[in-house]
């Protein structure tokens, strides 16, 4: 029985259902990433009379309308219409999902973890002659030493995170609607002794969706955007799963293999260029205060090193966990880089969840049988009962 595909177009603001059924077709399948807004993009031809809302207004609006994919009575994907363009008869349409929404949107507070702060002195100033007593009581009371620095209050890395989106959704015509999950990650932006602190201020004009990719740069974990039919009505429920730190888990459950369930494999992939069994990390700091990792993962074959810069690192396990990112990456052997998949008991679709490894066993040539665990990142259904899922090797991966 063929799968029940229809299109749901609502009002940003509010959040009202405008229309149950756009006649939408494809141009690029829906696509879901993990840590990432994912994309879906179509077109309408002819020109449908009723593109117009009940409010009046055209009802596929740039920033203006959500649209929604439902397949079997399920959201399989949702997002926020960012571009229209019109070519005769033709209106394309292209989307991205909600988490796309702070990138252009100015942070206009201020929020820092791990500040050093110096209290003030009370005795500053009360010892001008400089003979250790406080001016006007010698012999009576001694200047005691100065209070010691210390480090202020350190912010959980989701709890930024959180904070962030927090100031995009409270500004007018803001909320979006996403809810973010409310639990902690475990780890403290800024370092413990209060020499790096973590800053994020509107004088220094950061981008509130920049500011979000960065601490997952910084701190690397999982997120992904979802949305579901909330409350047995016609309210669509936004959310942001957060992992701890990842998404996702082995799906020994699960089988991918060749002429079952996979369908095509994309073309096998090395590390060539890219390959290396050393790394270099250069971090904050210039000339000989600059903050440096070195690491390596040495297999029999030759040295290659690979060096990366990034000066939001400070940290010792700050530049190591970037390296062991790095490494983890550049030393893997052959990679799927996405297999597509038939609608299968092995793997029934919507069984899997972005950020699962999954068993992948295929026939490779000149390879011969690969038989590799590899991690969902993305997948793209199609209206031909297929769905591409892409993958990166397990190993890839550092938390």
């Amino acid at each position: 029985m063929a799968s029940q595909w229809r299109y749901i177009a609502q009002r940003a603001l509010p959040e009202q259902i405008i229309d149950w059924d756009v006649p939408f077709a494809l141009s690029s399948n829906p696509k879901r990433d993990l840590s990432g807004p994912g994309s879906m993009s179509g077109t309408i031809e002819p020109e449908y009379a009723r593109m117009i809302g009940p409010d009046g207004l055209p009802i596929l609006q740039e920033w203006g309308t959500k649209l929604y994919l439902e397949i079997d009575g399920y959201l399989r994907w949702g997002g926020i219409i960012t571009k229209t363009s019109f070519d005769g008869p033709k209106f394309t349409v292209q989307c991205e999902g909600l988490t796309s929404y702070p990138h252009g949107i100015p942070y206009e507070d201020s929020m820092i973890s791990g500040e050093l702060i110096t209290p003030k002195d009370p005795y500053d100033g009360r010892d001008k002659n400089n003979d250790g007593w406080v001016d006007g009581e010698k012999g009576k009371t001694r200047v005691p030493d100065p209070p010691k620095p210390y480090t202020g209050k350190r912010i959980d890395a989701y709890d930024a995170l959180r904070a962030i989106w927090s100031h995009v959704q409270s500004r007018p015509y803001g909320d979006i609607g996403i809810k973010v999950d409310d639990h902690k990650l475990g780890e403290l932006l800024g370092a413990a002794d209060g020499s790096d602190p973590w800053k994020l201020s509107w004088w220094d004009n950061p981008d509130c969706g920049q500011a979000i990719d960065s601490l997952t740069k910084l701190i690397p974990f999982d997120w992904a955007e979802e949305h579901r039919w909330a409350g047995g009505g016609n309210a669509i429920e936004h959310r942001v799963r957060l992992g701890t730190p990842r998404l996702g888990r082995r799906r020994t459950d699960l089988r991918f293999a060749d002429g079952e369930n996979i369908a095509a494999i994309a073309k096998p992939e090395g590390m060539g260029d890219e390959f290396a069994n050393e790394v270099v990390v250069l971090g904050k700091g210039e000339g000989r205060d600059m903050a440096r990792a070195q690491l390596h993962r040495y297999d029999g074959r030759l040295r290659r090193v690979a060096t990366v810069a990034d000066k939001t690192l400070a940290s010792p396990t700050e530049l190591r966990t970037r390296g062991e990112q790095e490494l983890a990456g550049r030393t893997q052997a052959l990679q799927i880089p996405a297999i597509q998949i038939i609608d299968h008991p092995n793997a029934v679709f919507g069984s899997w969840q972005l950020g699962d490894d999954i068993r992948i066993q295929v026939h490779v040539p000149w390879v011969g049988d690969v038989d590799v665990w590899h991690r969902i990142i993305g997948d793209e259904i199609s209206a031909d009962g297929r769905c591409v899922l892409n993958l990166r090797r397990s190993e890839a991966f550092v938390y």
